[in-house]
């Protein structure tokens, strides 16, 4: 009879032996059964692993459907070719038509304007431009609009947003200490010129990663490079583990380099070879070298007077607060209590920090030899590498740079935008459809690997990649290609009464039957309350914005002067992108209504539904503050006659005029509540609040 001896200490495999050992302990059949199917597993993914990794990476490899080179593709032949306005529409077509499927009516003048409205600006369509829009008779009244939108100042800022999001974007460093990054708003004010003036996608890349090398005496490249900047950062105040530090900067680096442009997770490489994607130890690490001597470089923006001046305030500041904390050490109880009150106030008299911008320069004394670290550990060096792309993107043979070689980057940036490179236009073109569409044609946006999606559509995924390159990589050409089709014109099916085949066929809606209804996000929301109240301060640009907080919050930060509130009232209106993206403190409706954790990149932002969210649109300061304001507004523009007030409300805030039910409903609701609790209510309509 055989039984199954557990491990001892520090082992790991269990062992069949005869059950007479009397060091056995029995296992049941149902410990067995359980450990037979761990096996199993570990059985698989060691399969898994060695199908995946060869001695080179060869032809097999480079099989794997994102790593091959982009096809030319042609928009196919369809039945219903009237349907079609654009190319794009072919390729939606031919898969609804090949699945017995058909496309959704067209969506109203009212539904589609506001759709396309939020989508490239993030604001809502005024009450004038929806009127003018439904009574235009002229065939190209939406190619019209969709241009007059590209052109705004506000897509610019719209689009941003999502940039930012991807590279997680922030204005300090987080972790315990949350120190602010001088100037880094200025990254965030490129990231919105660069958008709004279409600077080529390869352009903007490349000033990202290697504006400094490029033109290091232009400060909008200095400012560009501040990309390498916006990664959290651990500082320890004191017994730093130095090279610690820079090896946890430098994987940050380059894990973003790899999430943002090429779509794969190159981080799950740093501590062995992938365990899933052809990406080796030795190519994460090769990656890392291209950044081997990137070092900090805050640019002041004063004359060397204004900064002495600074410097000297700072240090009296200092040593008067270093003095209260010795003196706090003798005191207790009321004196102690007044002594750190004074110090608080101390604290607060610390000069602001001085204009400068975040940028990175190269500083070939303090390049960091980069080698293989066995389990990502620093202090277990391998053989050291050079600098050299992924290797399941190059051809055989391909060699290594040497890590002395000048301007690293910018021969980074060289190789990612390649025509002949198959990921980063595909990256950002399925970005491009994601935020149009509600999902992309990879639903995984940051991993094109074997763990991510594959892709629904892959000929039209490569045909929008290579309109973008054909196109000189210019955005706003993509994004009039896909909001112009008839796929993107789709009504959003009725829940009520649903489309039973294509609800059976596909669920998911991934061969787009229909348009995806979707919730605002965040900032949009908080955008189009203070659009339809008339507090909307358009002011473009500039330093970040503090709003007022409760207590709590900001005395649970390091230190409470890191949240100083704006002084000018006026500035707290400015869109949601000009508030202080702060990683140890979200605002309170922001962070209700989803807006990521800046921490780690976010390429597809989450929509929840839960109570909080009714709690903050009912109570909370931003909602009833904007309450009051469109309440204000309604009585400027309608007077005091309450139907007057309904269907201007209506107007402004959903784009329609109210529906016969719903316009009674809101008469009775006034006839017992004040105009203030009505315009509450209006921006918790789901007509608000979603756009179809």
């Amino acid at each position: 009879m055989l039984a199954i001896k557990k491990p001892g200490q520090n082992k790991c495999s269990y062992a069949l032996i005869p059950s007479s050992d009397a060091s056995t302990e029995l296992v049941g059949v149902e410990q067995l059964l359980t450990i037979m199917a761990r096996v199993t597993v570990l059985l698989a993914m060691l399969r898994t692993v060695v199908e995946l990794h060869s001695a080179t990476i060869g032809p097999k490899e480079r099989a794997f459907w994102s790593f091959q080179p982009l096809k030319p593709s042609r928009a196919p032949s369809v039945t219903n070719s009237t349907w079609a306005k654009t190319p794009v529409d072919r390729f939606i077509l031919a898969k609804l038509e090949s699945a017995g499927l058909t496309p959704a009516p067209p969506a109203s003048r009212q539904d589609w304007i506001r759709r396309v409205a939020f989508d490239l600006t993030g604001l809502p369509p005024s009450p004038e431009d929806v009127a003018a829009f439904v009574k235009d008779p002229s065939p190209d009244a939406h190619e019209k609009y969709v241009d007059r939108l590209l052109s705004s100042p506000a897509y610019g800022e719209r689009w941003a947003q999502h940039w930012l999001d991807v590279v997680r974007f922030a204005e300090t460093e987080g972790f315990e200490y949350d120190r602010p990054v001088s100037g880094a708003w200025r990254f965030r004010d490129f990231v919105i010129r660069s958008f709004r003036e279409d600077l080529p996608y390869d352009d903007f890349l490349t000033a990202q990663l290697a504006g400094d090398e490029l033109a290091p005496q232009d400060r909008e490249m200095q400012i560009a490079a501040g990309f390498h900047r916006v990664n959290p950062v651990r500082r320890n105040a004191s017994n730093q583990d130095v090279s610690a530090t820079r090896n946890e900067v430098l994987t940050e680096r380059t894990d973003m380099i790899g999430a943002a442009f090429l779509g794969v997770t190159v981080g799950c490489a740093r501590c062995h070879d992938h365990k899933f994607d052809p990406i080796t130890q030795k190519d994460y690490y090769q990656m890392q070298a291209f950044l081997a001597a990137t070092q900090e470089n805050d640019i002041p923006c004063v004359g060397p007077d204004e900064h002495a001046a600074w410097k000297s305030r700072t240090e009296t500041v200092n040593e008067e607060i270093a003095r209260l904390k010795e003196s706090l050490k003798a005191v207790t109880g009321e004196a102690e209590k007044r002594l750190r009150e004074k110090l608080k106030e101390t604290e607060a008299r610390l000069p602001d920090p001085l204009p400068s911008l975040a940028s990175i320069k190269n500083d070939p004394a303090l390049l960091t030899p980069i080698h293989l670290l066995k389990r990502g550990d620093p202090e277990r060096k391998e053989e050291r590498v050079g600098m050299k792309g992924l290797s399941v993107l190059l051809p055989d043979g391909a060699k290594e740079m040497p890590p002395e070689t000048p301007n690293p980057r910018t021969a980074l940036a060289r190789w990612m935008t390649d025509p002949r490179h198959p990921l980063t236009a595909r990256v950002i073109a399925n970005r491009i459809w994601q935020h149009h569409f509600g999902a992309g044609l990879v639903r995984t946006p940051n991993d094109f690997g074997a763990n991510g999606d594959r892709p629904s559509h892959p000929e039209l995924l490569d045909y929008l990649a290579g309109e973008l390159i054909r196109g000189g990589w210019k955005l706003k050409r993509l994004h009039r290609l896909l909001v112009t089709s008839a796929s993107y014109r789709q009504a959003v099916l009725n829940p009520g009464v649903p489309d039973a085949k294509a609800r059976a066929s596909d669920p998911d809606n991934r061969w787009l039957s229909h348009f995806n209804r979707r919730r605002l996000e965040a900032e949009e929301l908080r955008d189009a309350m203070l659009a339809v109240s008339g507090m909307l301060d358009r002011r473009s640009e500039g330093e970040s914005v503090l709003l007022p907080v409760d207590s709590d919050l900001v005395d649970e930060l390091y230190k409470p002067t890191q949240w100083r509130v704006t002084e000018d009232r006026s500035l707290h209106y400015r869109r949601s992108i000009y508030l202080i993206a702060k990683r140890n403190l979200r605002l309170p409706f922001m962070q209700v209504f989803d807006q990521p954790m800046l921490q780690t990149s976010c390429p597809r932002r989450e929509s929840s539904t839960h109570a909080p969210q009714a709690l903050e649109m009912l109570n909370g300061r931003t909602a009833n503050e904007l309450a009051n304001a469109f309440a204000a507004r309604l009585k400027r523009e309608a007077g005091a006659d309450p139907r007057g007030q309904v269907e201007r409300a209506y107007l402004l805030a959903v784009g329609r005029a109210p529906t016969p039910a719903e316009r009674d409903l809101a008469l009775e609701f006034l006839k017992r509540s004040p105009l203030k609790e009505f315009a509450l209510a209006t921006f918790s309509l789901n007509a608000f609040m979603y756009v179809e």
